[in-house]
């Protein structure tokens, strides 16, 4: 980057899952500048510096006691865009990532298949939702991230216990989703990684150990208070030490790479990680859109092509 390229910045909320970019930034050459959107102040009669502004706020910010960062991004974002600064998976991104009804609606709009799905607004809502499903369905939250309300239901009535007992889990924004089971075709999940406009690569998450929490960052396989795996919520087998929920999907070639693509210029989406399952009745269901995606160092030492590093090359694009 020359010494006249704008200054670029990442607004996140989560150190943790900073480092691997940290690197690739590095080894690329560029000075990128941090802004942790958790809580401060914004002045709206200030000028925003010139920049590239790349946003990756995750919807599950709250479960780190960040309760704030959404509206905080959705501030600085409107901030920056009605300045005309250049933003990286901005204001309109914010809000795919936020809400899975934006995410399957915005696929269906483009032709891309989906589970069926009921939203109930509010907790007196879920159980007429439900009545839309036969037995075994699912729960999920609509503000959702690391598997956040996944729960699947053998039952109309298991689901009655459960709304209406004490380990219910309040949604953040109070919509719950209910939707179709999926018998996959085999225990794992698909999951293609976008930067750019390019297909970077696709990985496989084992869903016999992952369940339904899929992060593949390293900061999520360790519970930071006994060092030891999670067992996450649906899995059928606990993971161990030397577990591997991640691997690289190699020589994945499929006509759902150009239908992401195209749903992902169509949407403004620059960076993500969009996730599928092969079902065992031969539909191809796309459930979830990345927008904060993470990168697996087990899928990175084995890939042709470093997804940070993309990400990296391509900020140094935009840049200029």
């Amino acid at each position: 980057m020359s010494s006249t390229s704008p200054k670029i910045y990442a607004l996140h909320e989560n150190p943790e899952w900073f480092p691997p970019f940290a690197r690739a930034f590095e080894a690329e050459g560029l000075e990128v500048e941090e802004w942790l959107l958790t809580d401060g102040v914004l002045d709206l009669d200030s000028v925003p510096p010139e920049g590239i502004f790349w946003s990756r706020i995750s919807a599950s910010s709250h479960t780190r006691d960040h309760g704030l960062s959404k509206d905080y991004a959705r501030a600085v974002l409107s901030w920056l865009e009605a300045h005309g600064r250049r933003t990286v998976n901005g204001r309109r991104i914010l809000e795919l990532e936020m809400s899975k009804v934006d995410q399957l609606t915005a696929l269906r709009a483009a032709g891309i298949d989906t589970p069926r799905t009921v939203a109930a607004v509010g907790r007196d809502s879920i159980l007429d939702a439900a009545k839309e499903f036969q037995a075994p369905f699912i729960t999920k939250h609509n503000q959702g991230g690391k598997g956040l309300g996944v729960r699947k239901f053998e039952s109309h009535g298991e689901l009655a216990d459960y709304v209406a007992g004490p380990d219910f889990e309040e949604p953040a924004d109070g919509i719950t989703l209910i939707q179709e089971f999926i018998n996959a075709a085999e225990p794992f999940i698909t999951r293609v990684e976008i930067v750019g406009g390019e297909f970077i690569y696709a990985i496989r998450a084992d869903t016999a150990r992952g369940g339904f929490q899929l992060c593949p960052a390293d900061a999520c396989a360790i519970d930071p208070s006994t060092g030891k795996p999670i067992m996450p919520p649906g899995a059928t087998i606990a993971p161990d030490e030397d577990t591997q929920l991640f691997s690289l999907r190699e020589d994945f070639d499929h006509p759902i790479i150009g239908k992401y693509l195209d749903f992902a210029k169509r949407t403004g989406l620059e960076v993500c990680g969009i996730e599928f399952m092969e079902t065992a009745d031969g539909r191809i269901l796309t459930y979830d859109v990345n927008t904060n995606t993470n990168y697996n160092a087990v899928v990175e030492a084995a890939a042709p092509r470093s997804a940070p590093r993309a990400l990296a090359q391509y900020l140094k694009e935009v840049a200029g």
